[in-house]
């Protein structure tokens, strides 16, 4: 196990509050499946653990990084694996994407989307509702819809919330209510995401 895990782990393991596990920041899937699933063995061995969650685009961007010794270990862990995976526009999800994906969801793994709120790239209803119609043919789950974060270098992306709201109430009329995302923000210090609408 690398040096830089150790002490996460061994948090987790002294922590028996703690039932799921995110790997996240940056795009885990980056790291090779060897070292992963040695990884999710390790925290499998911790009793109280019951999911794996893991947030990547990779599936969107890299499909064919979905190899059969990723569905393998995510399989053969005890945990319950759990994929989020980051689309924010319809074009994104093509057919090599969809067989990535449905290689996942044959397999078993739960699938998740979250999106970032862009203007002038999902910023209108009809995109929005697409980018779920497709998600759905690709057996995930509309699941977070953010609102942009304040970063340097992305305020020429940011729509106003109040835009947002208008967007998922469109939505709600539109598509069945499975297929409507939370619309949710970052709030610095706050716990967990915190939903807008």
């Amino acid at each position: 196990m690398p040096v830089r895990w150790a002490a996460a782990v061994e948090e987790i393991r002294q922590d028996s509050s703690l039932e799921e596990v995110i790997l996240s920041g940056g795009d885990p899937l980056t790291i090779g499946d060897s070292p992963l699933a040695n990884l999710a063995e390790l925290l499998a061995s911790i009793p109280h653990l019951r999911r794996l969650r893991i947030h990547t685009r990779l599936p969107i961007v890299i499909p064919e990084r979905v190899t059969e010794e990723l569905v393998r270990w995510l399989r053969a862990t005890r945990l319950t694996p759990v994929m989020v995976v980051h689309a924010n526009h319809p074009r994104e999800l093509d057919g090599a994407v969809q067989t990535a994906l449905g290689r996942l969801a044959d397999a078993g793994i739960p699938l998740l989307n979250q999106a970032v709120l862009l203007r002038g790239v999902n910023d209108r209803a009809d995109v929005l509702a697409d980018l779920s119609q497709r998600l759905l043919d690709c057996r995930v789950l509309p699941y977070y819809l953010h609102q942009l974060d304040r970063v340097a270098g992305a305020a020429h992306f940011e729509t106003p919330v109040e835009v947002g709201r208008q967007l998922i109430a469109e939505l709600t009329t539109r598509l069945p209510g499975y297929a409507v995302p939370r619309y949710v923000r970052e709030v610095p210090g706050a716990a967990a995401k915190v939903r807008i609408m």
